[in-house]
């Protein structure tokens, strides 16, 4: 197993044709101020995954989680790549792992031997073809004249040099919709997550020349996703959210890209996942997680149990951290 270096990562996965946002180093740093430990992007052969190697408090052993979003090993010989992975996390006195599969790789179906994979969750995976607005729910088609007819107009913004106002928008609906204070994130997350460049693409819904409602999309070579979204109270009544989602799709096809990825509910929010899948009734993709212990009795000592739970949280000695 090779561990790649940091010049090297983003280049080695536009030559595997595996360079999704979610995978690229600036991302992956971003993410592991969120999950405090240090980025790596692991090879074997024709085959990677990035992740963050985290240390285990009141431990010398460490584990290993993919980053915020989408992920997991990706590339050819997947089945080779699991085995050589064992033995690495033995090596390396990694104790466990747990795993955020990709949706549109469906990395999930070739999961290893040592994974326990396991389904998360629907998410939505726009295509990008054809007729976008005839394609909607009839509910979403109305509510997007609707914003057209009062005057709601959207920007795209590639590369964004200042995410302040963004932030701002974010912090105050995240309060709005009472979200667990993870989701409030850390300056150092920002200004790692602007370091994506081109990559990062924020999409603004105005009106009366004030911002209603924002999306941060990621840019890869085939998919745009949604990452993060943020509205303005008067954006719901106005049909905003609707229109924005429907240009930043109509921007993503006239880049040439596939597939808009709106994710699912995150936090098991049915409503929200019903609002994304009016966007593309026929769209479901699944979310899976995988999740794999590879020195049962650190694991068991660090939990204080007698036996290992798949179902409950996972890693349990990290409960309540």
């Amino acid at each position: 197993m090779n561990e790649v270096p940091a010049a090297d990562w983003d280049a080695l996965l536009a030559e595997l044709g595996c360079a999704d946002p979610y995978l690229l180093r600036a991302y992956v740093e971003a993410s592991a101020v969120l999950d405090r430990g240090e980025p790596a992007l692991l090879r074997h052969g024709s085959a990677v995954m990035a992740c963050i190697v985290r240390p285990i408090p009141g431990s010398e052993s460490h584990d290993v989680i993919t980053p915020y979003g989408y992920g997991g090993p990706v590339g050819e010989g997947l089945g080779e790549f699991y085995a050589v992975y064992e033995r690495w996390c033995r090596e390396r006195s990694i104790v466990s792992t747990f795993i955020r599969f990709h949706p549109l790789f469906e990395n999930h179906r070739h999961a290893g031997p040592c994974i326990r994979a396991a389904y998360g969750s629907p998410t939505i995976g726009w295509p990008l073809e054809g007729d976008l607005l005839a394609g909607m729910h009839g509910k979403h088609r109305n509510t997007v004249r609707k914003a057209h007819k009062a005057g709601v107009t959207v920007e795209a913004a590639v590369a964004p040099e200042d995410l302040a106002a963004f932030v701002s928008l974010y912090e105050v609906t995240m309060r709005r919709q009472e979200a667990p204070g993870y989701y409030l994130f850390s300056e150092a997350y920002w200004a790692k997550l602007g370091e994506l460049g081109d990559r990062l693409v924020r999409f603004d819904a105005v009106h009366g020349g004030a911002v209603v409602a924002s999306a941060l999309c990621l840019r890869g070579s085939r998919w745009l996703h949604y990452h993060l979204g943020a509205t303005a109270g008067a954006a719901r009544d106005l049909g905003a959210s609707n229109l924005l989602l429907y240009e930043a799709a109509l921007w993503g096809q006239a880049q040439g890209l596939e597939t808009f990825h709106l994710g699912g509910g995150a936090g098991g929010r049915e409503s929200l996942f019903a609002f994304k899948h009016r966007f593309s009734p026929e769209g479901v993709r699944e979310f899976w997680t995988g999740k794999a212990v590879h020195d049962e009795g650190a694991y068991l000592a660090l939990s204080g149990a007698t036996e290992i739970d798949y179902e409950g949280f996972f890693p349990a000695y990290r409960a309540g951290g």
